[in-house]
């Protein structure tokens, strides 16, 4: 049944429905709408994030190890990528973003009825933070495989340049099913532990910062310190390519934090913008601290700084105003900087490109400081009758569910990992470096 626009007035006072008169049309005014201009921002997002792992991660870790080791890094990231893409939708989208059924159980995990992505079409929809507005599934699905591969290629910075290859995928995969995929759903499905509670975290803080962080220092503390860490020099071989890295994680944070507003409104333009200010704080907090303490600011010193505050913004990046976007970046970047100095030189443990002391103290400081930038009276945008102290709680809460699963997780699958094909290259083989031991080729052939 169609109906000429200029009837609609006329019917409306007469108290006549189009629904009444169409039952048709219930269905039609029922179904959410999807956007163009939503769908293409979320795709490119979703190449963005990519960018962020592959070249941007393998390049600013690539660029910290030595030589000898810089092709085992790339491979590390781009076969961590790979794999992870594979599981993700084989049965990895499903257990995250899916009902794990009633009781405590379905909170913690999700179930497999879109294992093999069974029943998704391109006609099929995923919901978006505005009620009626969705996005195609096939492009939530795409954009939240991105954050499953980047959060456990993180990890492999922590145990650079001593891990075996095979020790790394075998991690890779069991990690990414009994510690990432639990998480993401407590924390971002509405059926999830965390989301039930309240718990914030706009694009990542707990799922993809904290997570990663902690299992790198547990992986760096079992499989053990670098040959002559302490008494060699094992400085990074190229701060230029390290810097090339830096960059591109930047740019390509944009669709990390911008992109999970899951629309093109001015939500995303927040988060855009508190993803530019808040990095640039860090990045000179970090700078300034360390020209005073060290007496000569470094490029490592500040693009190390503005990576701690772009994690630190992550889980507040649609939340919080500018102004606090600033804040959390400055307190990250000089927080960061003494956890990877000080703390580090004072336990003595070998995180050899600093995941913990950058993605782990960082997404605490993010994820706990949420509760405050969030805040309507501070210049955020948090929703309902907005406690302060309340919600502080409950991001501590998320915090420490996430430290305790992850820690006891990842230790867990370490040992396991470890029995199966061992986790460290012999001696010999470290001393040769793990782009011939493991890959036989040289990053560089002079």
């Amino acid at each position: 049944m169609t109906f000429c626009p200029l009837l609609l007035p006329a019917l409306g006072a007469l108290g006549i429905s189009l629904v009444a008169l169409d039952p048709a049309l219930a269905q039609d005014a029922a179904a959410p709408t999807v956007n163009k201009g939503d769908t293409a921002w979320m795709l490119v997002s979703t190449i963005l994030v990519i960018l962020m792992t592959i070249p941007g991660l393998a390049l600013f870790y690539g660029g910290l190890v030595r030589t000898k080791n810089m092709l085992s890094v790339l491979m590390q990231v781009f076969a961590v990528f790979s794999l992870v893409s594979i599981l993700w939708v084989f049965y990895g989208y499903s257990v995250a973003f899916t009902s794990g059924g009633e009781g405590m159980l379905g909170a913690i995990v999700g179930g497999f009825g879109k294992a093999f992505l069974a029943g998704v079409t391109t006609d099929s929809t995923a919901d978006t933070f505005t009620k009626g507005v969705a996005i195609p599934e096939f492009t939530f699905i795409a954009f939240q495989l991105t954050f499953a591969c980047i959060t456990p290629a993180l990890i492999v910075g922590a145990f650079a340049e001593r891990i075996k290859f095979s020790a790394v995928m075998l991690f890779t995969g069991l990690w990414l099913t009994f510690v990432y995929l639990p998480i993401a759903h407590m924390v971002w499905f509405s059926e999830g532990y965390l989301f039930g509670l309240g718990a914030l975290d706009f694009a990542g803080g707990t799922v993809v910062h904290i997570n990663s962080g902690v299992a790198g220092l547990i992986g760096a503390l079992l499989i053990g310190k670098r040959i002559g860490y302490g008494r060699d020099l094992l400085a990074p071989h190229s701060l230029t390519l390290t810097f090339v890295g830096a960059c591109l994680l930047w740019v390509g944070w944009f669709g990390f934090n911008a992109g999970s507003n899951l629309e093109a409104t001015g939500g995303a333009a927040l988060a855009l913008l508190n993803t530019i200010v808040a990095p640039a704080a860090a990045g000179l907090a970090w700078m300034t601290v360390e020209a005073l303490h060290k007496g000569k600011a470094s490029l490592l010193g500040i693009a190390s700084g503005a990576v701690a505050g772009l994690v630190a913004i992550t889980p507040a990046a649609g939340l919080a105003g500018p102004m606090g976007s600033i804040v959390l970046g400055l307190v990250a970047g000089a927080a960061c900087y003494f956890a990877v100095t000080g703390v580090k030189n004072a336990l003595g443990y070998d995180d050899a490109l600093d995941v913990f002391g950058i993605h782990g103290v960082g997404g605490i400081i993010g994820a706990i400081g949420t509760g405050i930038v969030a805040a309507p009276s501070l210049g955020g945008y948090g929703v309902g009758e907005y406690s302060i102290g309340g919600q502080v709680v409950t991001q501590v809460i998320a915090v420490v569910v996430t430290l305790v699963w992850t820690g006891i997780g990842s230790l867990v699958l370490f040992k396991i990992v470890d029995a199966i094909v061992g986790l460290r290259v012999t001696h010999d083989q470290e001393r040769e470096g793990l782009d011939l031991a493991d890959h036989g080729e040289r990053a560089y052939n002079y």
